[in-house]
């Protein structure tokens, strides 16, 4: 009976132990490997980091350029929401496209905390006593001291913005590097998230040079962040079209005209701005999306 039950102890024991789930990456990954045809998926690397592109052939008389599509965070090149239809469509239309994979979001991302000035362990002692004794003493003044803001903790903090930032360019560098080989044009349409840090990517005058960026409901899930996302629009080089949906979310929405009066402001005379009514992932709505991205597209080349 003793031994039963030492046995069944180690059994409990050994099931409670904890097992990683596999990363979303990895799933996304498995399932195009596994769906889609072999010579579309290329392997590639940013740094020592394996991500997954696809890559369609233009398939038309004359060859306008190459397109990257980068979809939003927590998405795949493979979604209904434009990515797969634009994929195929851009091909007929004279466009090679490469549509990546994005990296998982890394919810623990924090600054690394500075270490604080070291001090004598007599000063410290002193001046911990000093503030002990401060804080027995009333002070008058507090009564009368005006309350001070203290601002809303983000949802989505800095940190966790920056790192994936950091990881998506890394992708994107690599993917840029690939589309150099052939000298020809270069356009980079990007989604939601991805599409806002590619934004300030851009507005800080990277050395990569594109003809065109087209964002699909660009923003940030930080609400300081998204505010100043409208002056850096203005900021962004290469020629900029702004698409976002009739049924985006109210941080897109809210801040379309500061986009807009910033970039009157700035004069940035190569932005434009254009609204899709109806539902993202209507093939209705994805027909009239690759209209538009063809008309800006036109007039530049």
């Amino acid at each position: 009976m003793a031994f039963s039950c030492v046995a069944l102890l180690a059994l409990c024991t050994t099931a409670a132990e904890h097992i990683a789930p596999p990363s979303l990456s990895s799933i996304e990954n498995s399932d195009i490997k596994r769906l889609l045809p072999t010579d579309e998926v290329k392997t590639m690397l940013a740094g020592e980091t394996e991500f997954l592109s696809l890559r369609s052939e233009y398939m038309s008389a004359d060859f306008r350029g190459i397109v990257l599509l980068i979809p939003d965070w927590q998405s795949t090149p493979t979604n209904n929401a434009g990515m797969s239809y634009l994929r195929k469509e851009l091909n007929n239309l004279g466009y090679t496209t490469y549509a990546m994979t994005t990296p998982d979001i890394d919810w623990q991302a924090s600054k690394i905390a500075e270490p604080a000035a070291e001090t004598a362990p007599s000063a410290a002692t002193e001046t911990e006593s000093q503030a002990n004794s401060e804080s027995e003493q009333p002070d008058a003044s507090s009564k009368n001291e005006a309350p001070h803001h203290v601002d809303a903790i983000e949802a989505i903090s800095d940190e966790i913005l920056d790192n994936y930032k950091l990881n998506l360019l890394a992708r994107y560098k690599a993917l840029y590097q690939t589309a150099m080989q052939e000298p020809t044009n270069i356009v980079v349409i990007a989604q939601g998230t991805s599409a806002g840090v590619l934004t300030e990517y851009y507005a800080d005058f990277p050395q990569e040079r594109i003809d065109a960026f087209i964002s699909v409901s660009s923003y940030l899930p930080n609400a300081k962040r998204n505010k100043s996302l409208s002056q850096t629009t203005s900021l962004v080089t290469p020629a900029f079209l702004d698409i976002y949906y009739a049924s985006d979310n109210r941080d897109i929405l809210i801040n379309l005209k500061n986009r807009q009066r910033w970039v009157n402001r700035n004069a940035k005379f190569d932005y434009r701005q254009r609204q899709l009514f109806g539902l993202r992932d209507q093939p209705q709505q994805h027909a009239r999306l690759t209209k538009e991205i063809d008309g800006f597209l036109r007039r530049l080349f």
